[in-house]
C-alpha cells in the first residue's frame, strides 16, 4: 500500500523519471529532430502571427529555446517534455481537488503512461504537444470557476483558452465543453455570474486579437489547410466510414489504459450520478469535446487523424477513477504498479530499438552534415553570410536550424513579405532539374535536393 504522506514524493519522482527518460533516450537515438519541431523552428525564424498550416505559438516557443540554447538537440526534447509535465502536474492538483484523495490523484496521472501521446509520440514537439499545458489548466481554472466563482479564476482561464486556441485550432471543441458547462451551471445552478464569464471571453479575444487579424490579411489560410489535412466533406459512405475507422483507432490507443484500469478494479461497475457536480465537470471537459470530434467525422464525412487527439484524452484518467473509485481497493494495488511499471519501461525500449534498427526515418536525415557541406561551398564561393534559405519546411527548415547565422526561412519568396538586396546571402532548395536551369548563382545537388546559392563575392 502506498502511504498517502509519500504520494507528492511519488509524484515528482515520477514526472522527474519521465522528463530524463523522454529527452535523453530520443537524444542519442536520434540523428536530427522530427519533421515538426523543424517544421517550427523554420516557422520561429520568421516570426509572424499566424503560418500556412498553424497559428503561431509552437513558433514563438521554440524560438525563445532557440534563442537560450541555440540548434542543441536536446534542448527541442527537453522542451517537449516540459509541456507534458506541466500537463501532468495541472492535472494531478486538478484530481487532487476532485477527489480530496492523493493517492487516487496519483492513479490517475500513472493511468495516462498507458496512452503513447503522452509517452512514444512526445519526443517530437509540435502543435499538439504545444496545447498540452494550456488544455490542462484550462481544465483546472473550469473547475475552480464553478467550484468558487472568483474572478480571479475566470481571468486565468480566459488567457489559458487564447494561448491554447494559438496553439491548435481543435482547442475549440475543449472551448465548446467549457461554455456549455458554465451555460449549464449559469442556467440551471445559477451558481456563477455572467459577468465573469464575460470577463474570460474578453480576455481570449484579447490574446486572439492579433492572430484573428492576421488570419483576414492571409485569406485564412490555416483554415483552408484544416479542411484540406481532413480530406474535404465525403460522399455518403464516408460519413460512416471515417467515423468506424477513427473509434477503432481510439479503442487501441487506449488498449493499456484499459488493461491498467482491469488490475485497478474489484468489479466492473459504473457509479455515476447526474447531480455530482463533478461528474457533471468531467461529462462537459472531458468526454464531450471528443464526442464532438466523432460526431464532426459523421456530419461531414471526414477524416481525424490519430495525432489531433493528444491533448483530448488528458482527462480520461479522471473519468476512469470517478466511475469506479468505490471499487478500487488501495491495499491491492500492487498488481496495477506491476502493469503501469510495464508500459513506464517498454515505451521508451521500443522507441529505441525502432530509432535504432529503423535507418529510414526523419530522424535519421544528416541535416548538420548537409548544413556542414553548404555552409562549406557557400564561404568557398561568397563573402557574407547566409541570411535567407527559401524552400519547403523540411529541407529549408533544417538549414535554418542547423546553419550557424540562423537564416530566416521562406517557403516562398515574394514583395508581400521581403524584399531582397544585392548583398543579401540566399539559398533556395527545390527540384534539382528546375533550379539548375534557373539558378543565377552558383548550384549545388545533395540528392535529392538542389541547391542555389546567390550571395555577394
Amino acid at each position: 500500500m502506498i502511504k498517502e504522506k509519500n504520494i507528492t514524493k511519488i509524484f515528482y519522482l515520477f514526472i522527474f523519471s519521465h522528463l530524463i527518460l523522454w529527452t535523453l533516450i530520443p537524444y542519442f537515438s536520434n540523428v536530427n529532430l522530427p519533421l515538426d519541431t523543424i517544421e517550427a523552428l523554420a516557422w520561429g525564424s520568421n516570426l509572424d502571427w499566424g503560418y500556412s498550416k498553424h497559428p503561431p505559438l509552437s513558433a514563438f516557443v521554440v524560438e525563445i529555446f532557440y534563442q537560450l540554447f541555440g540548434n542543441q538537440d536536446w534542448a527541442f526534447y527537453l522542451l517537449s517534455q516540459i509541456f507534458v509535465l506541466i500537463a501532468f502536474i495541472s492535472i494531478f492538483k486538478l484530481s487532487v481537488d476532485l477527489f480530496d484523495n492523493k493517492t487516487l490523484a496519483l492513479i490517475s496521472i500513472l493511468l495516462l503512461e498507458g496512452i503513447y501521446f503522452y509517452n512514444f509520440t512526445s519526443p517530437e514537439f509540435n502543435v499538439n504537444i504545444s496545447q498540452l499545458p494550456f488544455w490542462a489548466l484550462s481544465l483546472y481554472f473550469s473547475w475552480r470557476c464553478i467550484k468558487f466563482n472568483f474572478t480571479k479564476d475566470f481571468i486565468f482561464l480566459g488567457f489559458f483558452l487564447g494561448l491554447g486556441i494559438l496553439s491548435k485550432y481543435l482547442f475549440i471543441y475543449l472551448l465548446i465543453g467549457i461554455g456549455l458547462l458554465f451555460l449549464y451551471f449559469l442556467i440551471k445552478e445559477k451558481k456563477i455570474k455572467f459577468i465573469n464569464i464575460f470577463i474570460s471571453s474578453f480576455i481570449m479575444l484579447i490574446i486572439l486579437t492579433p492572430h484573428i487579424y492576421w488570419l483576414f490579411e492571409n485569406n485564412f489560410t490555416t483554415i483552408s489547410y484544416g479542411m484540406k489535412r481532413t480530406g474535404g466533406i465525403g460522399n455518403f459512405t464516408d460519413h460512416l466510414l471515417y467515423p468506424g475507422i477513427f473509434l477503432i483507432k481510439q479503442i487501441g490507443i487506449l488498449l493499456p489504459l484499459i488493461l491498467m484500469s482491469y488490475f485497478l478494479v474489484q468489479k466492473s461497475k459504473v457509479n455515476l450520478s447526474l447531480k455530482n457536480k463533478k461528474v457533471i465537470f468531467l461529462i462537459f471537459t472531458v468526454l464531450i469535446p471528443i464526442f464532438l470530434i466523432v460526431i464532426t467525422s459523421f456530419a461531414l464525412g471526414v477524416k481525424i487523424r490519430t495525432m489531433w487527439m493528444t491533448p483530448f484524452y488528458l482527462g480520461i484518467g479522471m473519468v476512469v477513477i470517478e466511475i469506479y473509485k468505490k471499487q478500487i481497493d488501495i491495499k491491492k494495488i500492487k498488481n496495477f504498479l506491476m502493469i503501469f511499471s510495464f508500459f513506464f519501461i517498454i515505451s521508451p525500449l521500443i522507441y529505441l530499438s525502432v530509432s535504432i534498427l529503423d535507418d529510414t526515418k526523419r530522424t535519421d536525415y544528416p541535416g548538420k552534415e548537409i548544413s556542414r557541406l553548404v555552409q562549406n561551398k557557400w564561404d568557398d564561393n561568397f563573402s557574407n553570410q547566409i541570411k535567407i534559405v527559401i524552400g519547403d519546411e523540411w529541407f529549408a527548415g533544417n538549414l535554418s536550424y542547423h546553419l550557424y547565422s540562423r537564416p530566416v526561412w521562406f517557403n516562398e519568396l515574394n514583395i508581400n513579405n521581403f524584399d531582397i538586396k544585392d548583398d543579401q546571402g540566399v539559398i533556395y532548395t527545390g527540384n534539382p532539374k528546375i533550379l539548375k536551369k534557373i539558378c543565377p548563382g552558383v548550384f549545388g545537388t545533395i540528392r535529392p535536393v538542389g541547391y542555389c546559392m546567390i550571395g555577394r563575392r
